[in-house]
């Protein structure tokens, strides 16, 4: 059996919820899209998949086969973006989850600055005007 790789489930995390994850995935593939590192030919399957999204050509037409018809157009997207994360090279996929984990990561939470004590003075202004 074929090792999954990380990043690649089906079922979200509990920690951001569908909608970000979703965000999130589309940030990688617009970071990996932009990347020289990328074959040319990968990066054709995004475009692909969006093509065929807008393209008045349809498997399944959505006026014969309303519900199951735009499945057809959510499933090629959904395979174009994973199997373009997928053949990716590894490192160079790590390298953007990385760099979009560190951005997101929201700067006032208490996980990120839980060692950092700040030491300072206190002055009364107020009496130093009177003298």
């Amino acid at each position: 059996m074929p090792s999954r790789r990380p990043g690649l489930d089906l079922i979200p995390a509990r920690d951001g919820g569908l909608i970000k994850n979703l965000i999130l995935h589309a940030k990688l593939i617009w970071a990996l899209m932009k990347d020289r590192r990328v074959n040319f030919l990968l990066k054709l399957l995004p475009v692909a998949s969006l093509v065929y999204l807008v393209s008045p050509i349809d498997l399944l037409p959505d006026m014969v086969l309303p519900v199951i018809g735009a499945l057809d157009d959510a499933a090629v997207i959904w395979i174009g973006t994973t199997l373009f994360l997928t053949l990716c090279p590894e490192s160079i996929v790590e390298e953007h989850k990385q760099a979009l984990k560190t951005a997101s990561q929201d700067p006032w939470s208490p996980q990120t600055h839980e060692d950092v004590v700040v030491d300072g003075e206190s002055r009364d202004v107020t009496d130093e005007k009177k003298q």
